[in-house]
């Protein structure tokens, strides 16, 4: 997909999705679900096993939820969760509440990521960020709490009272802070940051695909367990977890200690 206010790019089994709403790609409801749409397709596919997440243009990311969208006097937020009108089924920015996407995502943040656009980086698994970004959560400024993935992920990402005193102030937080505080992988040059992140999904996608997928599944019903529940909750036949379950009796699961002890490169074929 190559125009529209969404596109979407193959890399061998990498899918590129860009926002592409000029000049800041502020998020409506429209574009939440284009953005579900393109991660559903990640996500359904098999051949496709990563997810790079960017913004068109080299100066802003995303400036956040399309305000002219809530100053709008039809607008009523009780519709953002309906399926239809709202965001749709992956919430606000199409990946805040796609909570079983299970194939990892990393985002290139090309510039300025504000408000909402925050929110959708969060929602991300790996982070670069191009070496003029900088995060910023006005919302407490606007009459409003950053209630799209910031103040249920922040806390968890970054030291509370970090993470509180940013959304208080709405101050500027540069990608150099951000990686001090683990919130960045990596800060790159902006000439290079789509060619560094390319290369690195590509890495990823070398990955055995159902063991990517388990993490996933794994850490999102593990997070907020203490360790005693959360190592009784990762042993095979007992999980309850169905990729997790389906990675242990997988052809990959040998396939991997076959082609280590063979000196060549696994075969992985995702069952």
């Amino acid at each position: 997909m190559t125009d529209g206010i969404v596109t979407t790019q193959r890399f061998g089994n990498v899918l590129e999705v860009t926002l592409n709403r000029p000049p800041v790609n502020a998020i409506n409801r429209e574009t939440s679900r284009a953005v579900y749409a393109a991660f559903k397709e990640l996500q359904d596919d098999p051949t496709l096993r990563v997810g790079i997440l960017t913004g068109a243009g080299d100066r802003v990311f995303s400036a956040g939820w399309d305000l002219k969208e809530v100053a709008d006097p039809a607008f009523d937020p009780l519709l953002d969760a309906d399926p239809e009108l709202g965001h749709g089924p992956g919430g606000f920015g199409g990946i805040t509440e796609f909570h079983d996407l299970e194939k990892p995502v990393i985002a290139a943040l090309n510039g300025a990521t504000l408000g909402g656009g925050f929110e959708i980086a969060l929602a991300c698994d790996v982070i670069f960020a191009a070496d003029h970004t900088y995060f910023q959560l006005p919302e407490m400024q606007r009459g409003f709490l950053p209630d799209g993935g910031a103040i249920q992920r922040l806390p968890r990402r970054l030291p509370y009272n970090v993470a509180v005193e940013l959304m208080l102030s709405g101050r500027r937080m540069d990608a150099t802070e951000a990686q001090r505080w683990g919130l960045v992988h990596q800060v790159v040059n902006s000439v290079e940051l789509l060619e560094t992140v390319r290369a690195y999904a590509q890495e990823l996608s070398k990955g055995a695909p159902l063991a990517m997928r388990a993490m996933k599944e794994v850490l999102r019903h593990i997070e907020m367990l203490p360790v005693e529940d959360a190592m009784a909750k990762t042993k095979p036949g007992k999980s309850g977890l169905p990729t997790y379950e389906k990675m242990y009796a997988s052809d990959d699961f040998t396939e991997g200690s076959v082609a280590f002890a063979e000196k060549r490169e696994p075969n992985w074929t995702g069952v």
